[in-house]
């Protein structure tokens, strides 16, 4: 499922005023910018950090919920490879970057690539992060969620 990672586990929990939720269609313009959702920008007026997700998307955290993500993650034990590959895997595709006046944030080409996004997006609010989808890739995804639901929830535990 499109969440910010498997160690979704590993976050502590945040408030409910605290949380990123809904969808948001946006352009991307000539620079590789998207406007980041009115009602978040305060959240990422200290910097953010963008990264590749598990599921062919962009994450985007606020600065202090990337580092309680990255301390989780570089404190698993370097001996095992699955541990150093983790690292890997999520810090070599982050940026650490900052709004623009307009709330606007530049996606790295890298990223945008990696996630499929050209003229437009989907930012989706994922409680601890958002994420940012191509527009077909997120219609395939909220597809599958649709269809899996049951058995997303039974394979998770969650009691709803």
């Amino acid at each position: 499922m499109g969440n910010c990672g498997e160690l979704w586990a590993l976050w502590e929990p945040r408030g409910v005023w605290d949380m990123f939720l809904g969808e948001y269609e946006y352009n991307i313009d000539q620079k590789g910018r998207v406007a980041i959702p009115a009602r978040f920008r305060d959240e990422f007026r200290g910097g953010l950090v963008v990264a590749r997700g598990y599921d062919r998307c962009i994450v985007v955290y606020p600065l202090p919920e990337w580092q309680r993500m990255a301390d989780k993650i570089t404190s698993l034990p370097l001996t095992r490879q699955t541990s150093r590959r983790l690292s890997r895997a999520t810090f070599a595709s982050a940026y650490n970057l900052e709004l623009d006046r307009q709330g606007r944030v530049i996606i790295p080409a890298s990223l945008r690539d990696y996630a499929g996004i050209r003229d437009s997006a989907v930012i989706v609010g994922v409680h601890n992060c958002l994420e940012i989808w191509d527009k077909d890739l997120w219609a395939a995804e909220k597809s599958i969620m649709t269809e899996q639901a049951a058995e997303i929830a039974e394979a998770a535990e969650v009691a709803l």
